[in-house]
C-alpha cells in the first residue's frame, strides 16, 4: 500500500502544479492516453479502450477532448474506413516533454526526502522487479 499511497501523493502534487499553469483541465486519464499514443503512434479508439480498460465510447470521448485541445490528431485509418488513427500533435509531444520534466522534479523531491543513496537502491529494486513485466503504464480504475 505504500507504493500506491506514494504514487497517489505524487500524482496529486503533479496535478496541483498543472493547475498553476494555464492549461486545459487535464486529468490523470489524459496522461495515460499521452503515454500510450507516444508508444503506439497508429492506435485507434478501440486500441486505446483496450489499453485503458474502458469502453470504446469512453476512450473516444477522452480522445475527442484531446483532439479539441490540439494535443491529438485524428486521421482516417488507411485500411479500415470505420476507424481513425490517433496520434500526438506537436503540442501533444511538447506537453509530454513538459510532463516528464515535472515528474522529474517530483522524483528529485522524493530523492531529497529519502536520500540519494536510498533512492538509487529503491530505483534499482523497482527496475529489477519490473524487468520483463508486460505492459506499459496503465490505469488501475
Amino acid at each position: 500500500m505504500l507504493f500506491a499511497r506514494t504514487f497517489r501523493v505524487m500524482t496529486d502534487r503533479f496535478h496541483e502544479r498543472l493547475a498553476d499553469r494555464d492549461l486545459e483541465p487535464l486529468r490523470p486519464a489524459h496522461g495515460f492516453v499521452f503515454r500510450y499514443l507516444a508508444e503506439q503512434p497508429s492506435a485507434t479508439a478501440v486500441d486505446l479502450a483496450v489499453h485503458l480498460g474502458v469502453s470504446k465510447q469512453a476512450a473516444t470521448k477522452t480522445a475527442a477532448e484531446l483532439v479539441e485541445w490540439g494535443y491529438v490528431r485524428r486521421t482516417p485509418h488507411p485500411a479500415d474506413r470505420r476507424a481513425h488513427v490517433l496520434e500526438l500533435t506537436g503540442k501533444g509531444r511538447s506537453y509530454l516533454r513538459f510532463a516528464d520534466a515535472l515528474w522529474a522534479e517530483l522524483e528529485e523531491e522524493f530523492a531529497s526526502a529519502v536520500g540519494a543513496e536510498r533512492m538509487a537502491v529503491l530505483r534499482e529494486a523497482l527496475e529489477a522487479y519490473l524487468d520483463g513485466a508486460e505492459g506499459g503504464l496503465r490505469p488501475v480504475w
